[in-house]
This record gives structure tokens, C-alpha cells and sequence, in this order.
């Protein structure tokens, strides 16, 4: 049970400002988005001392604040927007404004008790950074491939191509240097060679996984599932039953689960004896094919937790 002192705190990031509510005194504050009022709110809140602080991941506005929350060794939790949005509509917060948000935060932070996650260290930001970077040259050269399909002049053809060019080059030279980060250091080459001894998992999923779920090994696997969002979720209420369904998670992970999952159903023995057992029972492709993602991260967290490799694992 929470205290009857415990002090949440709730904090809005945008570009510009940094909107802060803290609970149970309804207190508010605002201070730039910069170096000076980052320095100044940590300031602030480790005089203050709240049991929790609560930060919406916002696609990376947040990350300079989240790490010096993380130096200074405050209970920092980020979470997923989507969850609390719910939570707003739940609690009949229909408004919105950069307070009020701050002041759901807080209140969700209050009720869900989030639990804070360790700052990862300077190596796993830098790797975690490389990897969404990687993310965004290959969505720019597929969405390159898709203009020069569509195009016919020439003179664009060939700025298109050359784009293309320069973005494999790119593509290359943070695979390389993903390449040597991964290996200069013996935990993540340790878990890469045994994320990567298991037919299906290739590079990007092991890369992926070391640089954006390092709880792999860490949790239960109904936990790590959840984490990831392939746990199916009731949607039951009175008499009705619905179809189960996974969302939410880690968007970035799961997709790339679900190409390796791909792979696995038709290289790995027991991921595709489990697809075909599913679909020979009736199971829709998809479900089979969530239901084999849910399975081979199951595996792979407890290769990492019990360090065993995937000939033990399989045997």
C-alpha cells in the first residue's frame, strides 16, 4: 500500500518546456526544456524527495531530462503514452493542456504505481541510440525505393538514386559500428552469441534486443511478454467474450520479433512445429504467428536468465 506521505510526481515533456505536477499537494512548476531548468528542476526534486517520478515517453524529448533524473539517482519511471491517455479517459480527464497532462501523470503515477527502471549506462544508450538510428536510415530508404518506383523524369530519378546511394553507405557504417560496440564488450557479446545461436534470430533482432529490452533475462516470461506486448489481453465484460488481443509494449521490439518469428517458422524446428500444431487446430495465421512470437521470446529470456545455450534449450 502506498503511504500516506508518499509524494508522486508527474512530468509533462515538450519541445520547449518541462510541465511538473506533484501529488498529494497539487504543487506545479514549469522550467525549459534546456540544460539550466533540467539542472534546476533536479535541484528541486531531490530536495523534494518524491517516491516516484512519472515521464511520458514522447519520442526522445525526454531523454536528456530521464538522464539526469537517472544521475541523480531518482526513481524515474517512462511510460507508455498510450497507457495513460486510457488512464485519462478512465479518470474523465477529456481536457488537455501541458498542466493538466503533468497532472494525469502524477495521478497515474499515484494509482498504477509504475515501477522505475534503472538508467542504462552510457554503452547501452549508445548502442540503444545506433539502433533506432539504424531504424530510421532503413525507413528512409524504403520510402527512396517507393519514390523511384513511382517516378519516370529522369533528372529526379537520378537525385533519388543518389540519396539511395549515400543511405546505403550510411546503413553500412552504423552496422559497422553496432558490429564493434556489440563486441567490445564480453556480457553483450556473450548474450549476442546466445541470441544469435537460435535459428531465426539474426543481428537486428539480437541488436534490438540487447539495446532496447535489457529486463531480457532479468524478468519472468509472462512479465517480459507484457513488456513487449505479446501477452493476449482479455477483452471479456458480463456476458460477452471477445477475442483476446496483444497491443501496447514495445512497438520497435515486437516488430522486429515478428520478422525473426517469421524466419523461425520456417527454419527452427520446434517455433515451426508449434505454427503448424496451431494452424492444424484452427487458428487464424495471425494468431499462430503472435502465439510463435510469444513462444520464441519466451525462449530467449530464458536462455539469457539461465545462460544456457539453444542446443540445451532445444534438447
Amino acid at each position: 500500500m502506498n503511504g500516506p506521505e508518499d509524494v508522486v510526481v508527474g512530468i509533462d515533456v515538450a519541445k520547449a518546456t518541462l510541465d511538473v505536477a506533484v501529488r498529494p499537494s497539487d504543487d506545479t512548476r514549469q522550467v525549459a526544456n534546456e540544460a539550466s531548468g533540467i539542472a534546476e528542476l533536479v535541484a528541486w526534486l531531490q530536495a523534494l524527495k518524491p517516491q516516484l517520478i512519472v515521464v511520458e515517453a514522447t519520442g526522445g524529448y525526454e531523454a536528456p531530462l530521464v538522464a539526469e533524473l537517472g544521475i541523480a539517482r531518482l526513481p524515474v519511471a517512462v511510460v507508455n503514452p498510450r497507457q495513460v491517455r486510457d488512464f485519462a479517459r478512465a479518470t474523465g480527464r477529456l481536457a488537455k493542456t501541458d498542466r493538466l497532462d503533468a497532472q494525469v501523470l502524477a495521478h497515474f503515477g499515484q494509482a498504477v504505481r509504475p515501477t522505475p527502471r534503472p538508467l542504462p549506462d552510457e554503452q547501452a544508450q549508445a548502442l540503444a541510440a545506433l539502433v533506432e538510428r539504424r531504424r530510421q536510415v532503413v525507413a528512409m530508404r524504403t520510402a527512396e525505393e517507393n519514390r523511384l518506383g513511382a517516378t519516370r523524369v529522369a533528372a529526379v530519378r537520378a537525385r533519388i538514386q543518389a540519396h539511395l546511394t549515400w543511405l546505403e553507405s550510411d546503413l553500412s557504417e552504423i552496422d559497422d559500428d553496432l558490429r564493434k560496440r556489440l563486441r567490445t564488450s564480453p556480457l553483450w557479446r556473450e548474450q549476442d552469441d546466445l541470441l544469435q545461436s537460435v535459428p531465426g534470430v539474426g543481428p537486428i533482432l539480437s541488436l534490438t534486443l540487447l539495446a532496447e529490452l535489457p529486463e531480457l533475462g532479468q524478468l519472468s516470461h509472462r512479465q517480459i511478454a507484457a513488456l513487449v506486448g505479446v501477452a493476449p489481453l482479455n477483452r471479456d465484460s458480463g456476458t460477452l467474450r471477445g477475442r483476446r488481443a496483444v497491443w501496447g509494449g514495445r512497438g520497435a521490439v515486437r516488430t522486429t520479433l515478428y520478422m525473426s518469428t517469421l524466419r523461425a517458422t520456417r527454419c527452427n524446428p520446434p517455433i515451426r512445429a508449434f505454427y503448424v500444431r496451431l494452424l492444424a487446430a484452427g487458428k487464424a495465421k495471425k494468431v499462430a504467428l503472435v502465439a510463435c512470437m510469444h513462444k520464441l521470446l519466451t525462449i530467449l529470456n530464458a536462455m539469457l536468465k539461465h545462460h544456457t545455450s539453444w542446443q540445451a534449450q532445444a534438447a
